[in-house]
């Protein structure tokens, strides 16, 4: 089983995916934060999914990844595929 991701790497591969420091408000506890609320839309998500697919072997469907509401939900998201 790989490492599991924690939410600082998450939130690090969102910041450098969807806008960089201008969304460095990414800090504390956000997990449960809408991600729209954070300045997230859909393509920032998919932009996240191609990251994640392409530097850490995670593969999300951009179906499931637009669904995703927080940056909570979308880190069980990402675990939940590391640790099949």
């Amino acid at each position: 089983m790989s490492k599991l991701m924690t939410i600082d790497e998450l939130r690090g591969i969102l910041v450098s995916c969807a806008g960089g420091e201008e969304n460095a408000a990414l800090h504390g506890d956000i997990a449960d934060t809408s991600l729209t609320a954070l300045g997230y839309d859909s393509l920032a998500l998919m932009e996240t999914a191609a990251r994640l697919k392409v530097d850490h072997g995670v593969a999300i469907p951009d179906e499931q990844i637009i669904e995703v509401s927080t940056l909570g939900e979308l880190l069980s998201l990402v675990n939940d595929r590391i640790a099949v």
